[in-house]
């Protein structure tokens, strides 16, 4: 068994729920230089019709694949590879990372008043055995005033996050009520990952 593994992903939010579980990682990141280019926004895009938990789990998959081949072609000690891919939905539709503050304030208004799932996938791969699990939250916001949610936008936080929020900053003040896991809420459910860990033989 590995001492460490490779976390493909550059939230420190993940990072952070690594550590609370003692495990030991390095980051493995796309788009270091003198390495090939990837395009993260093309794994991202979601297909015509496609369900959210389609969605997030093809995307966590394909990251994967990203990883794995990132990891053989910079010649790096071989370790397990983990991903995962949080997305917001509101009944079937997908609410992304908002590109600016106008599609910001237009997914916290939907969101507004209502109950959303907050689905994050899981992958975790050693060598060809490839693990993975999906975590399903409903968060309910209460029902925000425009001036909330354009105090809100302007404090910069729901930039880079699905469904323009984050569940452990300002965004704490706004929910009425969660019903799932809080860490897969945050963007690594750390019930599921030690599950997978486990099978891989780590003791946690």
């Amino acid at each position: 068994m590995s001492e460490f593994i490779y976390l493909a992903s550059q939230s420190p939010r993940r990072s952070q729920l690594l550590q609370q579980l003692n495990v030991r990682h390095e980051l493995l990141l796309p788009n270091v230089a003198g390495d090939v280019v990837e395009d993260a926004e093309a794994i991202e895009a979601v297909l015509p019709h496609e369900a959210p938990r389609s969605y997030v789990q093809r995307v966590t998959g394909l990251k994967l694949d990203a990883a794995a081949a990132r990891l053989s072609r910079r010649g790096l000690p071989l370790a397990p590879v983990l991903t995962s891919d949080t997305t917001v939905a509101l009944g079937q539709e997908i609410l992304g990372k908002p590109a600016d503050a106008a599609q910001a304030q237009a997914m916290l208004r939907k969101l507004s008043g209502q109950t959303h799932e907050v689905l994050t996938a899981v992958a975790l791969q050693n060598g060809v055995q490839r693990l993975q699990a999906l975590s399903v939250s409903k968060v309910r916001f209460m029902a925000m005033s425009d001036a909330q949610i354009d105090a809100y936008v302007a404090s910069g936080e729901p930039f880079g996050k699905a469904g323009a929020y984050g569940v452990q900053g300002l965004a704490a003040a706004m929910i009425e009520h969660i019903e799932g896991s809080y860490s897969g809420i945050m963007g690594l459910p750390v019930f599921e990952t030690a599950q997978l860990l486990r099978q891989l033989g780590w003791k946690i």
